[in-house]
C-alpha cells in the first residue's frame, strides 16, 4: 500500500491534485493549514472535499505565520489588489516562504507515515508570479528533503509530486472533471467571505474564471459582487 500526503487548502489546484494521487492508487491523507489567512472559509473547503474524496486522514496545522504580515492575504492592512498586476512582479498576495513551510511540515507526516510521495498543486503558467511555485523550488525542495530526512539517508526517497506544473488552467479544471472534482465544493479567492462567495475581482478569482470559460465548463464559483 503506497502512501501520499496531500497538500488540500479548499482550492481547485489542490482539489484535483488529489484526485489524481487517489486515481494513481495512492492511499491519500491531507494536509491543510490555518496560517492567518484572510479567507478562513478555504479551510471549511477543504473539510468539505477530504469528506468528500473519502481520504484516510486529515490534518489541519495552525500556524502564526499571520503575525509575520508581509502578505496582502494575511495582513489586513494591506488591500487585495483587484487590478491585474504587472507580469514581472511577485505581487503582494505572495505570503513569504508559505510553500517551504507547508512543504516541511507535509514532510515531517511523510516520514511518520511511511509516505513515499508529497503532492503538492502548484502551477508554473496560469499563476500569479509567485517564486514558490516555479518546477526550480520543486526540484531544490525535493533535494533537500532526501538530504535531511532518516527516510531519505536509509534510502526510502519521499518524491515531490507536481502534477498540475506545466498544466493551464483550463487543463487542470477539465482533468479534475474527469476524475469527478465537484468544484462547487472548492473556494479559490483571496477575500472569500464566511460563506466561502468569492469576489470576482481579485487575481485568483480572474484566473479560475478563465480557467472555465477556456475549458468550456460551467463555473460553479458563488459570488458576493459581480464579478469584472
Amino acid at each position: 500500500m503506497k502512501k501520499a500526503v496531500i497538500l488540500v487548502s479548499g482550492g481547485l489546484d489542490s482539489a484535483t491534485c488529489l484526485a489524481i494521487a487517489r486515481e494513481q492508487g495512492y492511499t491519500c491523507y491531507a494536509i491543510s493549514f490555518d496560517y492567518g489567512q484572510r479567507a478562513n472559509s478555504e479551510l471549511d473547503a477543504a473539510r468539505r472535499l477530504v469528506a468528500a474524496m473519502e481520504v484516510e486522514q486529515h490534518l489541519v496545522i495552525p500556524l502564526g505565520m499571520g503575525q509575520l504580515g508581509g502578505s496582502a492575504l494575511t495582513d489586513t492592512s494591506l488591500d487585495v489588489p483587484e487590478e491585474e498586476g504587472s507580469p514581472d512582479e511577485i505581487p503582494v498576495t505572495y505570503v513569504p516562504a508559505r510553500n517551504t513551510v507547508f512543504l516541511s511540515y507535509a514532510l515531517g507526516w511523510a516520514e511518520v507515515l511511511d509516505a513515499s510521495a508529497i503532492f503538492i498543486g502548484v502551477n508554473a503558467l496560469d499563476y500569479s508570479g509567485y517564486p514558490d511555485c516555479r518546477p526550480d523550488f520543486i526540484g531544490a525542495f525535493e533535494r533537500m528533503a532526501n538530504l535531511a530526512t532518516r527516510a531519505g539517508v536509509e534510502g526510502h526517497a519521499i518524491s515531490i509530486e507536481a502534477p498540475l506544473i506545466n498544466m493551464s488552467k483550463a487543463d487542470i479544471i477539465r482533468c479534475g472533471v474527469d476524475s469527478g472534482v465537484d468544484y462547487g465544493l472548492t473556494v479559490s479567492c483571496y477575500q472569500a467571505d464566511g460563506e466561502g462567495r468569492a469576489c470576482g475581482r481579485c487575481d485568483s478569482c480572474r484566473l479560475r474564471r478563465k480557467g472555465f470559460v477556456d475549458a468550456g465548463v460551467e463555473d460553479p464559483t458563488r459570488y458576493f459582487q459581480a464579478p469584472h
